[in-house]
């Protein structure tokens, strides 16, 4: 709706646009509430939004011609392929090479992907008066912008990096109540391919980004229990990972290979790939995993990658330099209150008999959790630790 709105009022006028949406979802939420959910609700929620901008346009009193053109577009019927044509041009228009690198994954994040404020900081391990400041600056320079140019790589660059926020942040988010949130993994996919069907955006980043995305949601049948809480990688039934989404994965690992270029989201799929293809957590091929993982932090050298990576080191090789390895990154202090450094050092202490240590790590784990299905999980590592290590 705020792709479709931005396409007729112009991407000057993106902050309008999602004004608008704004006011139409709380009229959805006053009026659904006595009158039932319509038929077809995306259709309600079009036209409330419509009759919204309509009334913007009436006050501000703008050219009658411009008027009448702006209420012909806004009658105008809402068709997937102009929903496809308008979300194409509108991350065309967030993704503007004037807008600096995070600048641009930011406004995609908010106007894209919808995501809040709160949530931004999150993805980008920062403070919500941080990202404040971040889209006041990138909302300024977007009106001062001309309108979408094709989608370019560098553009593109940005559009992968918040559609790979979007993803990761449903798969292993933040959310104070829900650890997974299958909507916006879903929500990641679908504009992902969206890109993959338009000639200018079908690169092999593209597939291999959709490659990965496709062989996470393979797990997630597995990945939480009916309680809603999650299942470790370990403890899963590998007999639910979807095998559908498992080959569509291969099929897009396949067409991302078209290409000379190695992207992170190559080696992130060829992780994912690795994990598909073992029959059994025992069976996993560690050190190719962590093959990968260093490859991926010369590419991305971020505290999460760097921890990940020393979680297949102590598997690859043993708990010890992977101790090592969390040591340094603790030092840096860019995780601090990351519950999964904590539970990382605690399993690595427990894989090295130190049952002890292992719990000191692990109810730390538990007090920074950031829901409860998080909390759940560690509480449950934390009970199956040896009775003598109190």
């Amino acid at each position: 709706m705020v792709a479709t709105l931005v396409r007729i009022l112009g991407v000057r006028s993106v902050d309008v646009a999602e004004d608008v949406v704004q006011d139409a979802l709380l009229r959805a939420l006053e009026v659904w509430k006595y009158r039932g959910v319509p038929e077809n609700p995306s259709a309600w929620l079009f036209q409330a939004a419509k009759n919204r901008a309509l009334d913007l346009l009436r006050r501000r009193r703008l050219h009658e011609r411009v008027a009448r053109k702006l209420s012909r577009e806004l009658s105008a019927p809402l068709g997937d392929e102009g929903s496809r044509e308008d979300l194409l041009r509108m991350m065309s228009a967030c993704s503007h090479p004037d807008l600096p690198s995070e600048a641009r994954v930011t406004v995609l994040l908010k106007f894209l992907c919808g995501f809040s404020v709160a949530e931004i900081a999150g993805a980008f391990l920062t403070s919500d008066a941080a990202i404040e400041k971040r889209l006041a600056r990138a909302k300024g320079a977007l009106k001062r912008r001309p309108e979408p140019a094709p989608l370019d790589a560098e553009r593109l660059d940005s559009i992968h990096q918040a559609l790979y926020l979007l993803f990761s942040e449903g798969y292993h988010g933040s959310h104070p109540e829900r650890s997974v949130r299958e909507e916006l993994c879903a929500e990641a996919l679908r504009l992902g391919e969206l890109l993959a069907e338009h000639p200018s955006s079908s690169t092999p980043a593209t597939f291999a980004l959709l490659a990965m995305m496709c062989l996470h949601l393979a797990r997630l049948p597995s990945r939480v229990d009916d309680a809603g809480s999650l299942i470790l990688l370990e403890a899963q039934d590998r007999s639910r990972w979807s095998r559908p989404l498992i080959d569509q994965g291969y099929a897009f690992l396949n067409r991302s290979a078209c290409g000379e270029e190695l992207t992170a989201y190559h080696l992130e799929a060829g992780i994912a790939a690795l994990h598909a293809k073992a029959r059994s957590f025992g069976e996993t091929d560690w050190a190719g995993i962590l093959k990968l993982y260093t490859l991926l932090y010369r590419l991305r050298p971020t505290p999460v990658v760097a921890l990940n990576r020393a979680i297949a080191l102590g598997r690859a090789e043993g708990p010890e330099p992977a101790l090592r390895e969390l040591e340094a990154i603790r030092r840096e202090g860019r995780l601090d209150g990351y519950p999964f450094l904590e539970a990382a050092a605690g399993d690595l202490h427990r894989l090295a008999g130190r049952a002890k240590e292992a719990r000191t790590h692990l109810r730390r784990a538990v007090s920074l959790a950031r829901n409860e299905p998080e909390r759940l999980v560690l509480r449950a590592r934390l009970s199956s630790l040896p009775a003598d290590g109190r």
